[in-house]
């Protein structure tokens, strides 16, 4: 399988909470109602920064990890009309786009 890490930092004027809000409330349940996530994404998370005394602050508010079984799969989630005018637009409305970090991995469970 291959994931996708997207590490993402927030609009300017957007609180971290309302960024928050955001991308769990709107954004996610945006992403997972188009039937091309059902058919072509094996898992799908965001998490957001929590405090943790002794670390020091993030230097991104959110990150996404998007898995698919295949490069075949990724291509025609990323490439269908759904994903194209329907969540891709949206992400701009929360996400400093200039912002996005990329890793493409493959996981290797250790423990």
């Amino acid at each position: 399988m291959i994931k996708f890490a997207y590490l993402v930092k927030r609009v300017e004027g957007m609180s971290f909470e309302q960024f928050v809000t955001y991308h769990r409330d709107h954004h996610a349940p945006l992403f997972t109602s188009i039937p091309e996530a059902r058919q072509y994404v094996r898992k799908y998370t965001v998490s957001h920064p929590v405090p943790a005394p002794g670390y020091p602050s993030p230097d991104y508010d959110g990150l996404t990890e998007i898995w698919f079984e295949s490069w075949a799969d990724h291509d025609a989630f990323f490439a269908s009309d759904n994903y194209r005018t329907l969540v891709n637009p949206d992400e701009a409305r929360f996400i400093d786009m200039t912002s996005v970090r990329t890793m493409v991995t493959t996981e290797k469970v250790v423990i």
